[in-house]
This record gives C-alpha cells, structure tokens and sequence, in this order.
C-alpha cells in the first residue's frame, strides 16, 4: 500500500467530514483500501449518490474500481455514471484521483444523468422482484458486520432479515442484480474477524435458495430487521412471521440440526 493513498485517504476523511459522508470500510496491505463516499450532486434538486472506491494495493499505479449507488437512479443509470468514472480515471495521471473523480461528477447536470426516458422507468419497473436466503458461516464481530449488512441494503434497496442462531441466516428481496451485487460484497469485502481476530471476507456464504417473489409465498419485507432465535421452532415461527413457511421448508434440509 503506498503511501500516497494513504495520505489521500487521510486529506478525504477530512474534506467529507459530514454524517456518513466517508467511510474507511477495509484497509490492509494484501487487499489494498476500500472507502465509500456518499455525496449530493445536482444542489437543492440534487441526487444522492454513494461511490465505492477500491483502491488496489499498486494504486495510483493503476486506478481504482469504482461502484456506483442511488436510490433515485436506475441499475443502468448507475452504471453508465461508473463507466464515465471509469474511464475518466484511466485517462488520469497515475497519482491520486478519488477526490477529482468525485468532483468530476459535480460538473454535469443532474439532468444528464436522469436521461434514458420513460421507457427506462418502465425497464425497471419490469425488473423481477426475488427473495434470496443465504447462510453465512459467523458472526463474531457483530456490531460491524451488522452495520455493513443494513448499510448494503439501503443502499442496494433491499428489504431483508438477518436471523442469528444455531444457523445464520440472511434473506434479502429486491432486484436480481442487486442481490447479486449484495452477495459480491459479503464475498470481497472484509466484513467480520476469523478466530484469530483477524479481518476475514464472507467467503464461506452460501445461497441457500434464490426465487420470485410471489412463489415464495411473502408479501414483501420491510426494512431491515435482526431477530434472534434459540431453537428450531422459533426459527420455524420466524419465517412463519413473514409469510415464507413454504420457502423454509425447502431450505430446511441445508440447515444444521
């Protein structure tokens, strides 16, 4: 890790020093820095945005990965304002740039950004609603990894439940790509510690079932919600809670006993 992107991240803490502007979400030599910025674009008529920059151990060397968030724009939206990060940044020198790739996006009307139309709208209004449960392998550092998992799913627009027991289990709606970026994260991202108290990604997580939202018998979840259980019935009367009796029995058979 140079120490360039060290001092830049130091210089960004301070310039987005509002409520949940910066975040420092992983930092280490093998994997490098992760940090996510949450800005305004546009002024009073502006949009919410939230960039994830990961920042690679040879960086600036090379540029960042950038992923781009916002309530208020579309999947393909966000993508075409990563693709116009992305190749602004290869266009860069290669010295620090995450507060002028942040700053590239206060240049452009927010009305070029919400181009696409009606028909845009409607793509997305199209878009499959699914409910996804995964298995997580531990928990050990929960206040962190708690905050990472209602973080993530605000800001992907998911709904979900974290169940903490004998089995750790996660079920999230929303979009398809949306949850397939949400599990990209529990897998790259440092989330929890492993026994040596060592940050460690989720790799061990598994999709236990993934399935529209109506056949899974659930009227839509609310918000995110932790609730613990301590034996099998309340982990039965929890998906009975929310509607999915059917959907617990098919995943029943992966659970531990």
């Amino acid at each position: 890790m140079s120490e360039a992107a060290v001092e830049e991240i130091s210089a960004l803490s301070s310039i987005y020093c509002g409520e949940g502007e910066f975040l420092l979400l992983q930092q280490s030599a093998q994997d490098g820095l992760m940090v996510q910025i949450n800005c305004t674009i546009g002024g009073d008529r502006g949009l919410d945005i939230g960039l994830l920059f990961q920042l690679h151990p040879r960086y600036p060397s090379c540029p960042p990965d950038i992923s781009v968030s916002s309530t208020g724009l579309s999947r393909t939206q966000c993508s075409n304002i990563r693709q116009r990060l992305l190749d602004h940044a290869a266009a860069l020198p290669p010295e620090p740039m995450v507060h002028q790739l942040v700053e590239c996006l206060q240049c452009v009307e927010v009305t070029e950004y919400c181009r696409g139309g009606q028909e845009e709208v409607q793509g997305r209004e199209k878009e499959e609603t699914l409910t996804a449960v995964l298995l997580l392998d531990h928990i050990r550092s929960q206040n962190r990894y708690i905050g990472l998992l209602k973080r993530w799913t605000q800001q992907l627009q998911l709904t979900g439940r974290l169940l903490l027991g004998r089995s750790i289990l996660v079920i999230v709606q929303g979009e398809r790509p949306n949850i397939k970026e949400f599990c990209r994260l529990l897998k790259t991202v440092k989330v929890d510690v492993d026994s040596s108290g060592k940050k460690c990604k989720e790799r061990m997580m598994k999709v236990l079932i993934e399935t529209t939202l109506s056949s899974s018998c659930g009227n839509g979840l609310q918000g995110f919600v932790v609730k613990n259980y301590q034996s099998l019935p309340e982990l039965t009367a929890a998906f009975q809670e929310i509607n999915m009796t059917m959907l617990y029995q098919q995943i029943r058979p992966s659970l531990s006993d």
